[in-house]
């Protein structure tokens, strides 16, 4: 219930220092409304399945957010709400494995960011390694602690369920979401990936990701 098949993205040419790469990656379905004033409703819980639609919108915002100026403009508008809600409800409904779990912040009973974490499945990943896959807060809804919330309940459950470090791939020009990720105790240890975000019958469009990890125990 991340980038497993639902985000348009796949992993392509990886390469870097440890030469290892990666396959894999934010209610009512409509944009959020009046975030503010509403942090003292904030919470987190397990998705269910009626909060695809949600998931979906969020996530459209979110990567639209994220990826403009990184990728051309007839790219962000291919990120739309419903294919990636389908793709959520999906992976809800039939989830990659048991240890695959989606969370989402909530504003009140609005979700307003999401989060999915799972087994690592780079070719060097151990037994221990778990991955936050993908996370994400409506550009509405930020500066409220919803990002640091979904953080903070991803790395708990990691631990919980037996993970005794976590990764994270991120596009290597978005100093916001690694900042973020640096902050809260993740550091790059020099791998690296391109991944295709759009593929076509003529050019691929590529990105490249680093990657960040911290210790769980």
């Amino acid at each position: 219930m991340s980038d497993h098949g639902h985000d348009h993205q796949h992993d392509h040419q990886h390469g870097h220092d440890h030469q290892h790469g990666h396959q894999h990656e934010h209610g009512p379905d409509h944009p959020l409304e009046g975030s503010a004033g509403v942090a003292a409703d904030a919470s987190v819980r397990q998705a269910r399945v009626n909060d695809a639609p949600a998931v979906g919108t969020v996530q459209s915002a979110v990567w639209r957010e994220a990826f403009a100026g990184l990728v051309p403009a007839e790219t962000l508008e291919r990120f739309e709400p419903l294919p990636f809600a389908r793709a959520w409800r999906a992976s809800l409904e039939q989830p990659p494995s048991p240890r695959h779990v989606l969370v989402v912040s909530c504003a009140g009973p609005q979700v307003v960011g999401y989060a999915a974490l799972g087994p690592c499945e780079d070719p060097d990943a151990e037994d221990g390694d778990g991955e936050i896959l993908t996370l994400g807060v409506h550009p509405d809804a930020r500066h409220q602690g919803h990002g640091s919330r979904l953080l903070n309940a991803v790395v708990d459950l990691l631990r919980d369920a037996g993970f005794t470090h976590a990764y994270a791939w991120v596009p290597a020009e978005d100093a916001g979401t690694r900042g973020f990720l640096e902050a809260g105790g993740f550091a790059p240890d020099s791998a690296y990936r391109d991944r295709v975000v759009v593929e076509g019958d003529t050019d691929e469009q590529l990105l490249r990701e680093i990657r960040l990890t911290a210790a769980l125990a």
